[in-house]
């Protein structure tokens, strides 16, 4: 059973087809016995991620501290799901543990989205100062109270471009572009802000999109972008840095009143620390990638990226922001000086 469970966890299967597989052998694994309780961790991400990889870190390093009394199982690439069918099994409790947007998860609280919102963090520095404050400690605590959820870790997502065919150069270039986005609110502020066609569809689902001309364009970090092959059916990246997302780690706060005092801490120290790996390297990788691209004759090009800035702050002018505007103000006020 650990060899078939390991298997599903470390290769990418057609969603529906691999969540029957790995419903099946959670079912089965209820049966054995085994003294040791398996958690199921579940993600949209690449096996070949940081994302995936420091998950599969956290897993080694929680069993082995726990004494083999806990295993937790990976399942990568939306083997159980998209982003909305692994949080609803959270909620429901067949899922353990889960990365996801934000913004995704903002409907019962949509300050956790704050630093999803178009230009609202200068940089890594800028991010971390934020993932470390009293601002996030704040926003975290709410989203509990409104959630019965705990968020165990922050993890850094990059920066996000938009990918294309041809140049975006300024905002009135993306005017009529048919653009994929996820199906969160944060993220179709640039295309309203730049009057593009947003086209908000399943991450699992873009790469076909892109190569059959069902949309135009799409947006994400440099990272994603490679582990997506998005630069195989898009010839330009264009360096627009509108939004720089993070994901949560959530679990249930049932799950760890179960786990006890104890190893709940252990989970959250381990939980901590994978998160920060796989930040570092992500935020490692962003440096590294432009010239990866070229060298595979893609064209990175460099944006005015003030005047998207001024678009999104003209769209907003006679709008409601998605929370309390002085959350912007803490969280602008928390950049590296």
């Amino acid at each position: 059973m650990a060899s078939l469970l390991q298997r599903i966890r470390e290769y990418t299967l057609p969603s529906a087809f691999a969540a029957i597989i790995a419903a099946t052998l959670i079912a089965a694994q209820w049966g054995q016995d085994d003294s040791a309780r398996t958690l199921r961790w579940a993600h949209v991400y690449e096996i070949s991620s940081p994302y995936h990889q420091q998950a599969l870190w956290a897993a080694e390093e929680f069993e082995r501290l726990t004494a083999g009394r806990y295993r937790i199982d990976v399942f990568a690439a939306s083997a159980l799901g998209g982003e909305s069918a692994i949080n609803e099994s959270l909620l429901l409790g067949s899922i353990d543990i889960i990365y996801t947007g934000a913004s995704f998860v903002a409907n019962d609280f949509p300050p956790i989205a704050l630093s999803d919102f178009p230009y609202a963090l200068e940089d890594f520095a800028h991010w971390k100062s934020y993932r470390d404050s009293e601002l996030f400690r704040e926003l975290a605590a709410g989203y509990g109270d409104a959630t019965d959820t705990r968020i165990l870790g922050l993890t850094y997502y990059g920066f996000r471009h938009v990918t294309s065919n041809r140049p975006i150069l300024r905002p009135d270039h993306m005017r009529g572009l048919k653009i994929r986005v996820p199906n969160a609110p944060m993220f179709l502020i640039l295309p309203e802000a730049t009057r593009a066609n947003a086209a908000p569809m399943p991450f699992e689902e873009v790469y076909l999109a892109l190569q059959q001309g069902v949309v135009d364009a799409q947006e994400n970090p440099l990272t994603t972008i490679q582990f997506k092959r998005f630069h195989e059916v898009q010839s330009h990246i264009n360096l627009t840095g509108h939004i720089m997302p993070s994901l949560l780690i959530l679990v249930p706060t049932r799950l760890l009143e179960e786990l006890g005092e104890e190893d709940a801490a252990l989970l959250e120290d381990v939980v901590r620390r994978a998160a920060d790996r796989a930040s570092h390297e992500i935020a490692r990788s962003e440096e590294e990638l432009i010239e990866w691209f070229r060298d595979r004759d893609v064209a990175v090009n460099e944006v005015d990226r003030a005047a998207f800035r001024i678009a999104v702050e003209e769209e907003f002018r006679d709008r409601r922001y998605p929370f309390d505007p002085s959350y912007l103000e803490r969280l602008r006020a928390l950049a590296p000086r």
